[in-house]
């Protein structure tokens, strides 16, 4: 059997933080940040709006803040093991995310056969935001069915881990998912849960089914 594994990021492959908060700890911007994040959590910001915002706060960001971001973010044990394992078993997998695709794509380097994340301009940044390029919770479904498309799979084949309301839909569009350290949006609904620092361990949990 093949099958699409989709994994969230923020909160999921990353425990209790997100690219935006590890970017602005290396701009000194940790303050700005969480008072960002707590409105986008409430509804009180889109994802375009949350985006636009975010790119003017990091008026000074550079490749080397962005590097040092991901090396030093806090991710789950065992990313590239159970990637490996998806990719030995002839599996897919994939990483969608609403953070900024400069950040997201650097996963590949991981295992992971496709990365997608809202599309930002480049920094240090010279143009603004496109807010039609900022991905939000439906743009996960449409991403996976296109995902399914590519690898000659369908919705009934996929995996989903996720961790937040932003993963809902997609928890209600394919039959088996994970929620990894997740909040009551999904770990409600989804099939399987998991507390914890290991992928490994949330991945045994379908990887057998």
């Amino acid at each position: 059997m093949t099958r699409l594994h989709l994994f969230d990021m923020d909160g999921t492959l990353m425990h209790g933080s997100a690219a935006a908060v590890e970017i602005s700890r290396q701009l000194g911007l940790e303050r700005e940040i969480a008072e960002l994040e707590r409105a986008f959590a409430a509804r009180e910001l889109t994802a375009p709006r949350f985006a636009v915002l975010v790119c003017e706060l990091w008026a000074d960001l550079t490749e080397e803040h962005i590097a040092a971001a991901f090396e030093g973010a806090p991710w789950l044990d065992g990313i590239e093991e159970v990637w490996a394992d998806i990719r030995a078993r002839g599996e897919r997998c994939a990483v969608i995310s609403l953070s900024p695709n400069f950040f997201v794509d650097r996963l590949l380097a991981w295992g992971a056969d496709a990365t997608h994340g809202s599309r930002w301009p480049d920094p240090p940044f010279r143009e603004p935001i496109d807010p039609a390029k900022i991905l939000n919770a439906g743009a996960k479904v449409r991403i996976a069915d296109e995902l399914c498309e590519r690898y000659g799979l369908g919705r009934a084949d996929c995996v989903a881990y996720g961790d937040s309301m932003s993963d809902a839909e997609l928890f209600a569009a394919v039959p088996v998912s994970v929620a990894v350290n997740a909040d009551h949006h999904v770990r409600d609904v989804a099939v399987h849960a998991y507390t914890g620092t290991d992928l490994r361990a949330a991945y045994e949990l379908v990887a057998t089914a």
